[in-house]
């Protein structure tokens, strides 16, 4: 019978490994066991594991092949399947850190970004600001990356009143899994927090009604507590809103 070579059994283990660091790190932040720097490092470690499980799986594998290894060949390309894993799930990551602005604070108004009343106080100790633009420096440079970024994303003119028009936001947001902290009909507005899946990240969310000559105008502004870049999470979170509403 075949033994499986020591190479073997290193690369499948390796790969495996790889594996759990990337999932041991997002969910490690988001269950409170990492700090978010060490998350990160264990998704980096996770993706440099991998692609060295890749490349030594497939050099062992042509090893395999001219040797008539025929069980090692087979567990070899287990390993090579595994270690595709953490770079299928991160490499697009980095992908789209590289094609959007480092911003995370995005509104279909940038003029008059619609403002947070109950987020004020959830987002105690938050890294990230409220405040307009606070983090690129000015306003205005925070609406420059955004209109080139995102040039679609506008104010939505709708025949409801405002009333109407808070409670379909309301349904919108809660039917996309979002938590609503605050409804106010008078006000014409409506809070809420999205929560990603792996990391447990916190986005806030609120929706402005404004009352027009026909109907009302809806503006939506969606802010991460943390992180320099949203990977374009919440442009793309504005969008679905207003393509359901």
């Amino acid at each position: 019978m075949e033994d499986t070579k020591w190479w073997t059994r290193l690369l499948l283990i390796s790969a495996v490994v790889s594996v759990v660091l990337l999932a041991a790190g997002p969910l490690g932040y988001k269950f409170q066991l990492f700090a978010l720097g060490p998350s990160f490092v264990s998704l980096l470690a996770a993706l440099v594991l991998a692609i060295l499980v890749i490349l030594g799986s497939l050099a062992m594998f042509l090893v395999a092949v001219r040797g008539g290894l025929t069980k090692n060949r087979n567990l070899l390309a287990v390993a090579m399947i595994v270690g595709l894993v953490p770079p299928a799930i991160v490499g697009p990551q980095f992908v789209a850190a590289r094609s959007v602005p480092a911003i995370h604070d995005i509104s279909t108004d940038t003029n008059n970004p619609p403002q947070f009343v109950k987020a004020v106080e959830l987002r105690k100790g938050a890294a990230n600001s409220l405040e307009y633009g606070a983090d690129q420096g000015s306003p205005s440079e925070l609406a420059r990356l955004q209109a080139n970024a995102y040039p679609g994303i506008k104010p939505l003119k709708t025949d409801l009143t405002r009333a109407e028009a808070v409670a379909r936001a309301r349904d919108v947001l809660s039917a996309q899994g979002l938590e609503i902290v605050n409804s106010d009909p008078d006000q014409g507005i409506v809070e809420a927090v999205a929560t990603t899946f792996w990391f447990g990240f916190k986005d806030d969310v609120v929706v402005r009604v404004t009352p027009a000559a026909q109907g009302s105008v809806v503006d939506v502004r969606s802010v991460s507590r943390v992180g320099r870049s949203d990977l374009g999470a919440n442009a793309a979170r504005i969008e679905k809103f207003l393509e359901a509403f």
